[in-house]
């Protein structure tokens, strides 16, 4: 069975790039979601974050583990920023499809808090889904086909979050 996530930790180009490569990971497009306008697109995006729906197989990745990769490829204790980008399109977010996914979330953010893995604490916002606006064609997988792109994420291979004991 196939689960749905919707993340935005600044551009959706690098965010799509690093995901869609996990193991587990069915699908991924960026888009706009989080925010006020109905049908965003990149010019009139509102309120919006620019996002990424994953697809994913929770019975080869799990949500904590998506979640835990998210958190190593972004820096969320920078309110609307990262790298060069600024502004609210760029904020971090994670919108939930269910209370489970809710629960882990913030379980998560706990766990990074208390990991100092971060010079800071976690500014990411934790909201419910609402809409996602498909971003347009000249955004998705950009990438892959413009491989020297922009992009201001990247895996920190001794980045590994301590694992909360069971209560």
């Amino acid at each position: 069975m196939t689960e749905r996530a919707v993340l935005a930790g600044g551009c959706f180009w690098g965010m799509q790039d690093l995901i869609r490569k996990l193991p587990g990971v069915e699908a991924t497009r960026v888009g706009y979601t989080g925010g006020d306008v109905p049908n965003a697109t990149y010019r009139n995006h509102g309120s919006h974050a620019e996002g990424i729906e994953i697809l994913f197989d929770p019975a080869k990745i799990s949500y904590r583990e998506l979640l835990e990769f998210f958190f190593q490829i972004h820096d969320p204790t920078t309110r609307d920023r990262q790298g060069n980008d600024r502004g609210s399109s760029y904020r971090s977010g994670i919108y939930y499809t269910s209370e489970a996914q809710h629960q882990t979330a913030l379980d998560t953010i706990a766990d990074v808090d208390a990991s100092g893995l971060w010079p800071g604490k976690v500014v990411t916002e934790v909201e419910p889904v609402g809409d996602f606006w498909q971003a347009e064609p000249e955004h998705q997988d950009y990438l892959e086909r413009i491989p020297n792109g922009y992009t201001c994420h990247f895996p920190r291979p001794n980045w590994v979050l301590p694992r909360r004991a069971a209560e």
